[in-house]
């Protein structure tokens, strides 16, 4: 009743939205999609950045590859705490996937803006990598068998009982 479960204390917790996308959608689907794309950075960029017959169409495949490349990206930081592929996406990987996808279509003609929100989302992969921020609800990656010894050595003493009692 008043109990609460923590995690690491100087972890963020970012929740898992269950709804989002199932175990199964997920290793299929990726991160974002086409339509988180197009809802977050609108129709007529990303018809510029895909058109390359001046169809004025969002050229599907293209999209695809950008996307798949983010969830490559996303996984190789994510692979290092949880187990992949996540049953559920938290929200915030669905903007950091598409900040990626949008800046890996930009290629050489990449905005400032774009550029910053990548470098934003690759912090934030590396804080979740080393465990600062966490995504309540997923799976982490079980330590290896047998465990890691940690060994610490101290320099002698150079103030000990025997030296201040003489004082």
């Amino acid at each position: 009743s008043g109990t609460r479960r923590r995690s690491l204390p100087s972890a963020r917790r970012l929740p898992l939205n269950p709804r989002r996308k199932t175990h199964s959608q997920a290793s299929i689907m990726g991160y974002a999609t086409q339509q988180d794309l197009v809802e977050r950075f609108g129709e007529e960029e990303l018809i510029q950045l895909t058109d390359r017959e001046h169809a004025q169409l969002i050229v599907a495949e293209v999209i695809d590859r950008a996307l798949s490349d983010a969830d490559a990206e996303i996984d190789s930081y994510l692979g290092v705490r949880y187990t992949l592929p996540l049953v559920s996406i938290p929200v915030l990987l669905v903007s950091v996937a598409a900040n990626i996808a949008r800046f890996r279509l930009m290629g050489d003609a990449t905005t400032e803006e774009a550029r910053k929100r990548y470098e934003d989302a690759i912090r934030l992969l590396r804080l979740i990598s080393r465990g600062e921020v966490v995504l309540v609800g997923a799976q982490t990656v079980p330590p290896p068998p047998g465990g890691i010894t940690v060994t610490q050595r101290s320099p002698v003493r150079q103030f000990g009982s025997d030296t201040l009692s003489r004082y």
